[in-house]
């Protein structure tokens, strides 16, 4: 078993068998990847091809939040575009993949939050902050 697949969300995600070059975790994933949390409430990523139809498949796409882009809501939200802003094609080549899993780099989920910046991405923030500090 690889040092991610303890998580649910992360088996879950497997399951789907989604292609790699279609997706990527964001949202605070990357925050599990890199071993700043350990509980997640759901698990978001940003899709497009052949992952997105695959996820549109098993439950309506409905408008995002944010109101840009659409939304699947499974334990796994899926979206086919983030926030203004944010490229899905650009977030999907600049993963960087642990354990076979493409995340978005810390540095764009920083950028995310900050724009979002709701309480629980201030923590977040932290948690990043306190990791990358030298």
């Amino acid at each position: 078993m690889n040092s991610l697949d303890w998580h649910p969300l992360i088996r879950m995600l497997r399951a789907l068998d989604l292609p790699t070059d279609d997706y990527v975790v964001f949202g605070s994933g990357p925050l599990l990847a890199h071993g700043l949390r350990t509980q997640l409430g759901d698990l978001d990523i940003v899709a497009r091809g052949t992952a997105w139809h695959r996820l549109a498949a098993m439950s309506p796409p409905a408008p995002a939040p944010s109101g840009h882009g659409q939304m699947v809501r499974l334990q796994i939200e899926a979206a086919d575009q983030w926030l203004p802003g944010f490229d899905t094609a650009h977030l999907i080549a600049t993963a960087e993949h642990h354990n076979g899993i493409p995340f978005a780099p810390l540095a764009e989920v920083v950028r995310s939050k900050r724009h979002t910046a709701r309480p629980k991405d201030h923590r977040d923030l932290a948690l990043i902050d306190a990791a990358t500090q030298p």
